[in-house]
């Protein structure tokens, strides 16, 4: 069965870097995505960005464009979430999710995804 395991966070001043990442197994299709959320207390889970495992096109949140890069490494079957700039707002558990494509209207949000791992809080500083 699919799995994923994020990890890479941490704490941060306003300013610093992350970088997330995702490591994924039991996939046998070519035809996924796969992509970051997070949540913060009492809010929806968000999709940070999301992208295609067949043709590569992705998503990111208008709130992290520019400062935000998801690339993937298929050697290793791992997803990255590089983090620059980062803000206080950006304080929240960020998972790794991914589901079969189709419906490009939830590409990138929660409810559009199958297969979760684990959280993994990123806590950046003022």
């Amino acid at each position: 069965d699919v799995q994923l395991q994020a990890s890479g966070g941490g704490s941060v001043q306003a300013g610093g870097s992350l970088r997330l990442s995702c490591v994924v197994s039991g996939f046998t299709r070519d035809d996924y995505k796969i992509g970051w959320f997070r949540q913060a207390p009492g809010k929806e889970r968000e999709g940070v960005s999301c992208i295609s495992n067949s043709d590569g096109h992705t998503f990111y949140a208008n709130s992290v464009k520019d400062r935000f890069s998801i690339y993937t490494d298929n050697a290793k079957n791992t997803i990255y979430l590089q983090m620059n700039s980062l803000k206080p707002e950006d304080t929240a558990v960020y998972y790794c999710g991914a589901g079969l494509e189709g419906g490009e209207s939830w590409f990138c949000h929660y409810y559009g995804m199958d297969y979760w791992g684990k959280g993994t809080l990123v806590t950046v500083s003022s």
